[in-house]
């Protein structure tokens, strides 16, 4: 359940702290009950630039399969193996 907190509390900073690094998800500062900014742990943060960069590269690998652009895999391994003397 994603947490929600005014602007006005992030004059608690230790508070604040805590609540990104105990709840390991985003949380959403809002000012004058709108949603204003996002905040989170250096954990959670580096977890999801993890995640996008997999997900841009499994949509890129989708896109070459789509394309027609794969390789048989019998004579990739055969070529990685010649290479490097396997």
């Amino acid at each position: 359940m994603p947490q929600i907190v005014p602007i006005k509390e992030l004059k608690n900073t230790n508070r604040i702290s805590q609540m990104c690094h105990e709840s390991h998800e985003p949380i959403y500062v809002t000012k004058n009950g709108y949603g204003d900014m996002v905040i989170m742990s250096m954990e959670a943060y580096e977890r999801q630039m993890v995640l996008a960069e997999a997900e841009a590269k499994l949509a890129a690998a989708e896109e070459q399969v789509a394309a027609g652009n794969v390789l048989d895999a019998k004579k990739a391994f055969a070529a990685l193996r010649e290479k490097y003397g396997v």
